[in-house]
């Protein structure tokens, strides 16, 4: 792992499971307000990316559940995603290699760049305030 640490939100699960009491869309609305701030990592990964045919860069996301988000690359599409964000070696014989980074070289620098900002931060608490305003609930 990196030495970058998650953003841990104390309260998170009790506040979506009382937000579900008051309006069953209301946990929906908390799903689409965390991808908010996971798309500010997106946006300053994506560029990153070396393009060949650009199927690397097109493959970072954003994925949340109503209590967690992350931002992801790869998949069926890019399969070799992970060795360009991270290197190693590949090919026949593992003849291809690529210095190994294990804090990465686009998503996590992408994120540690934005934390370190604060400007996800500050994405994500206005996204969480958006979605108590939904709800009814006044926030200080």
């Amino acid at each position: 792992m990196t030495g970058i640490d998650p953003i841990r939100i104390d309260g998170l699960r009790e506040f979506q499971r009382d937000l579900k009491k008051l309006n069953s869309d209301l946990p929906k609305a908390m799903r689409i307000a965390l991808n908010e701030a996971a798309d500010i990592v997106v946006g300053e990964a994506v560029p990153r990316v070396p393009k060949r045919s650009g199927k690397a860069a097109r493959s970072i996301k954003a994925r949340s559940t109503q209590t967690a988000v992350r931002v992801s690359g790869g998949g069926n599409r890019a399969p070799y995603y992970p060795w360009l964000d991270f290197g190693g070696r590949v090919g026949r014989n593992k003849g291809v290699r690529r210095a190994f980074l294990a804090e990465g070289r686009y998503i996590y620098a992408a994120y540690g760049d934005k934390r370190d900002s604060g400007e996800f931060a500050a994405v994500l608490s206005k996204a969480l305030i958006g979605v108590a305003a939904q709800a009814g609930i006044a926030v200080d």
